[in-house]
């Protein structure tokens, strides 16, 4: 079976998750342009998406705490893919055969693979910092509680944190470009039953055996 000859479809996505994650994706790109037009004064001017620097300096902590809260729920809805198993290691030592696109070399994998999997941990470690920081250096509402050396290095952590996330989106980005079919998924919700036997063999197996017990 190969991914171009079979055009028969089977979900990856439901509606709500396709949903609950284009939502975290516009508050995440809502949240880098009024962050770094707070970070630098070279990138004040990116503030006029938001309607200026007030209501970006207004806006940006409310538009974290809804990021936060709508990846809470797809972290909710996809921890148990992401736990990492044997066959992830291996599949972490074959980093030459992954780059070099040699995917018959590698493993059968489940739902999401070894790096697929660093990133979802890398990106709940990113925002969970982001909050924890977010709220230490929210000057209207909590930052004149805490002591001014913490407040430096929350500031500092949140920079970092949110360096991190970008740099990892991208990653991310680029990943389901080079993946034919990966941003389709998350758009109809559905990828052909020759890609999932192809890249996620063990998730393919594990819904046809589902399908079968339900017939």
């Amino acid at each position: 079976m190969s991914e171009h000859k079979d055009n028969s479809q089977i979900e990856r996505y439901t509606a709500d998750d396709r949903s609950f994650h284009w939502a975290t994706a516009i508050s995440f790109i809502l949240l880098a342009i009024s962050g770094l037009a707070l970070f630098h004064p070279s990138l004040f001017w990116l503030s006029n998406v938001l309607g200026g620097g007030q209501w970006t300096r207004i806006l940006h902590p409310f538009i974290g705490l809804l990021m936060f809260g709508l990846f809470a729920v797809l972290v909710y809805r996809f921890w148990h893919h992401n736990v990492l198993e044997p066959v992830d290691k291996q599949w972490m030592k074959q980093f030459k055969d992954v780059l070099n696109n040699r995917e018959e070399k590698l493993p059968h994998i489940g739902r999401y693979n070894a790096g697929q999997k660093t990133l979802f941990f890398v990106l709940v470690g990113c925002m969970v910092g982001l909050l924890l920081s977010g709220l230490v250096i929210w000057r209207a509402y909590f930052s004149w509680v805490f002591p001014i050396e913490l407040i430096r290095f929350s500031a500092l952590l949140h920079a970092f944190c949110a360096f991190v996330l970008i740099v990892s989106i991208i990653v991310h980005i680029y990943a389901a470009i080079w993946v034919k079919g990966s941003i389709g998924a998350m758009v109809r919700g559905t990828v052909s039953l020759g890609w999932a036997r192809k890249h996620h063999r063990l998730w393919f197996d594990e819904v046809m055996k589902a399908s079968k017990d339900k017939k």
